[in-house]
């Protein structure tokens, strides 16, 4: 396989307003009761000043087993996304448990020809993983549609919303680097130091998974990056085995700083029978390496996401607690082809 990511940075082009917007079904079904979230969500990316459009496998209550629909019915109307020219953007409706089950169907040329800012977190996380490794595709880690734009934005206050919005519009229009994210008191410096280099990351157990695969992102990949990870449900054993794994393969003795989710229904963590907190797991498994390890940062299940645009260079200082983007995720229109 080409090692595409590690040698060309693929931008899409930046969007306009009233570039159309295609919310999707690429991983798990819409259930009807949230059905009015995807509403709220479809009007956030409004107020973002796009036009928004559903896709057709995304109908409430349509399902196959865990899955919106069939892994090739969804690759299809997913292709067919990319292949077309008025869709600007996509963003997945909700995580879940599908997208291993058609990665071998992506029309990977399609992304080449004409890249586009494919958004969401979870499982879709994956999807981010392999289109970097495949194509070199930026990323665009951030909220779902309706748990995230249409759920957890609208718990948060008018004010948290407002900026968010403002965010996200930034990401996909502005074509200089947004800067520093804003911080919150809940980041923990858990490891000083600082680090630059580009943003690689998501779901820890997506991380691990599609190291095993034929997808897998080549090892030189990892050469400098900032890893970023969040995990949701299951074990405070099952993280510690996932960062041994992450050991095993050499990735965090390439990587130059980790940045780390809130922990979200993560059994074990932290109770009163002695079980170890996150940062202590964390820790543990580093053991000496010099990484400089910022904590509970808003990306992941726990609440609304900060923008994480995989391949995007970073700065991190742990000890400061803050987090720059020092490259833009979109690219002017003038200008074509990959970025190097």
């Amino acid at each position: 396989m080409t090692n595409t990511a590690a040698s060309q940075l693929l931008c899409p082009r930046a969007l306009v307003p009233g570039d159309l917007v295609v919310v999707a079904a690429l991983s798990g079904p819409l259930h009807a009761q949230y059905a009015p979230d995807l509403e709220r969500a479809v009007a956030e990316v409004e107020r973002m000043g796009f036009r928004v459009r559903l896709a057709p496998l995304l109908e409430a209550g349509r399902h196959r087993w865990w899955s919106a629909a069939r892994p090739d019915e969804i690759a299809r109307e997913f292709n067919g996304l990319l292949r077309d020219p008025e869709v600007r953007a996509i963003v997945a409706h909700e995580g879940g448990q599908t997208v291993f089950g058609y990665l071998d169907l992506i029309d990977f040329d399609a992304i080449r020809a004409d890249p586009k800012p494919i958004l969401g977190h979870s499982d879709i996380s994956l999807l981010h993983l392999v289109l970097y490794a495949r194509t070199g595709l930026v990323g665009f880690h951030t909220d779902v549609a309706t748990s995230g734009l249409g759920g957890q934005w609208q718990r948060a206050s008018e004010a948290r919303r407002e900026d968010l919005g403002k965010l996200y519009s930034t990401l996909l229009t502005g074509t200089k680097p947004i800067g520093a994210l804003p911080a919150s008191p809940s980041w923990e410096c858990w490891r000083p130091g600082r680090a630059e280099g580009p943003l690689i990351g998501g779901v820890i157990n997506r991380i691990v998974l599609a190291q095993a695969t034929p997808f897998a992102l080549p090892l030189e990949c990892f050469d400098g990056a900032v890893l970023f990870w969040e995990e949701a449900g299951g074990q405070a054993s099952h993280v510690w085995n996932y960062l041994q794994i992450l050991r095993h393969s050499g990735i965090l003795d390439r990587i130059s700083g980790m940045v780390v989710g809130v922990p979200e229904a993560i059994d074990g963590l932290d109770s009163p029978n002695g079980s170890p907190t996150l940062a202590e797991i964390v820790l543990d498994v580093l053991g000496d390496r010099d990484i400089p390890v910022l904590g509970n940062v808003e990306v992941g299940h726990a609440g609304p996401n900060l923008p994480m645009p995989v391949g995007v260079r970073a700065a991190l200082d742990a000890e400061e607690r803050t987090l720059s983007l020092l490259e833009p995720a979109v690219r002017p229109h003038a200008m074509t082809g990959p970025v190097g």
